[in-house]
């Protein structure tokens, strides 16, 4: 497989026609101009991804990413590394935040096993797509071989051709994958670490020091590490490496891309270091409570839809902001304009 099969040309959406019709459509809406405020943003963004002035979700598939992580062994995280397979049984179960979200918003829910290390028994619901149970102890060596990484990647592009619909929302779920997040944010957008690694699943003082001085060895062990595929080989995890290739293709397709918050926003990252175009596809549902998530939202020139204070994952966030794009697009189609209904336009 060449780089160019791993990496498509993502082009970029730029389309001075389209763009004035929707703001022309905005504006003759039955309202004060602008008066919707960032809704009215979310509109514009919604059509020239779907390439329509009256843009239409379709068949919305979450995608949960699943995969443990070797440096979950060094006490990063507040909970032990089953609770990752735990909660994939708990996502098919339907019984986590994201499975009754995904049920009250009629999103379909699917967990991708990535590499988490656990045997799990072929069922609806579950995309086993596993590379490797787990990646390996960074402060060993790198977390995937270059092999490993660019099958993690091809796999989640297969993965993604093969879902209907025109909307990707991004979950994850993997203990210590705040690790791999916070090193790639630090390596790839030149912040010091510090200021990236935040309490995770609830870490204490003591804690979250443990967890900057065992991440600050992980950094140094890979000095080298510094382009997006390597760093991501290096520091990153298998399911953050399948999102990569998911969102590639999600973005190659014109697919709307509903990033859930700072594990998503890693793997949109890399995949926007690769082909920054990607970036004009996406949505961004929150802004996290993990004190990195606001560098990374910042590095990305993204504003989110919310700010809950979240700092959960699976897709949550994404799932919350959902009725956020659908009210966008049921405007655009459905509200009258000044032309249409009779109403008095402003002197």
């Amino acid at each position: 497989m060449t780089t160019q099969d791993l990496i498509p040309e993502i082009p970029s959406l730029h389309d001075d026609a389209l763009a004035a019709a929707l703001r022309r459509r905005i504006d003759r809406k039955t309202k004060p101009v602008g008066s919707l405020g960032r809704l009215e943003t979310l509109m514009l963004r919604l059509g020239l991804i779907l390439g329509s002035e009256t843009p239409k979700l379709i068949d919305p598939q979450l995608l949960v990413f699943a995969a443990d992580h070797g440096i979950a062994a060094h006490g990063v995280s507040a909970y032990p590394a089953d609770v990752t397979w735990q909660m994939v049984e708990n996502f098919l179960s339907g019984g986590a935040a994201v499975s009754v979200l995904a049920r009250q918003h009629g999103l379909t829910l699917s967990v991708v096993d990535a590499g988490v290390n656990h045997s799990f028994e072929p069922r609806p619901g579950l995309l086993i797509a596993k590379i490797a149970m787990g990646s390996r102890d960074m402060l060993e060596g790198p977390a995937m071989s270059v092999d490993e990484c660019a099958t993690a990647v091809a796999a989640g592009k297969t993965l993604l051709q093969k879902r209907p619909g025109n909307v990707l929302l991004l979950g994850e779920m993997g203990i210590a994958n705040t690790s791999s997040a916070s090193l790639l944010l630090a390596r790839l957008g030149g912040f010091q670490l510090a200021e990236c690694v935040g309490r995770g699943t609830g870490l204490d003082d003591a804690q979250l020091q443990r967890k900057l001085t065992v991440l600050m060895r992980a950094l140094d062990r890979h000095p080298r590490a510094n382009e997006p595929l390597s760093a991501l080989a290096a520091l990153g995890g298998l399911e953050v490496a399948m999102m990569v290739g998911a969102v590639l293709q999600a973005a190659l397709e014109r697919r709307v891309i509903v990033v859930d918050g700072f594990i998503t926003g890693a793997a949109v990252m890399v995949a926007a270091k690769l082909q920054p175009a990607v970036l004009e596809r996406c949505v961004f549902g929150h802004r996290s409570g993990e004190q990195g998530h606001r560098l990374m939202l910042d590095m990305l020139g993204a504003e989110p839809l919310l700010d809950l204070g979240l700092r959960l994952g699976e897709g949550s966030g994404g799932a919350l902001a959902w009725p956020l794009l659908e009210s966008a697009c049921r405007i655009l189609s459905e509200m009258a304009s000044f032309d249409s209904s009779g109403v008095s336009d402003k002197v």
